[in-house]
């Protein structure tokens, strides 16, 4: 049986803390939205300095928000208004 090392993980970090498990999947669907917001970004051949521009931030805001990073409901709509998108949910 391969041994998966992300398992590994989720199962020491839960010995920890019994909550690890459900930040874990939150911040793997972070940033599954983010990639999938990066891809339409890219599609419409946007870069992120543009992007950042549009929403008056700074161009690592929009790398760390593709990256999954946990951030405000309001910078993903600003996200999404410069791209020229609506917010998608990842269910």
């Amino acid at each position: 049986m391969v041994k998966d090392f992300l398992e590994e993980i989720i199962v020491e970090g839960t010995r920890e803390d019994p909550e690890f498990r459900e930040q874990v999947a939150e911040a793997l669907l972070r940033r599954k939205l983010g990639r999938k917001l990066a891809a339409i970004r890219e599609s419409k051949n946007l870069s992120q300095t543009v992007v950042a521009a549009r929403m008056q931030t700074s161009a690592s805001v929009v790398s760390k928000f593709e990256a999954g990073g946990d951030v405000k409901v309001s910078t993903m709509q600003r996200y999404c208004a410069a791209i020229k998108t609506k917010v998608p949910f990842v269910l």
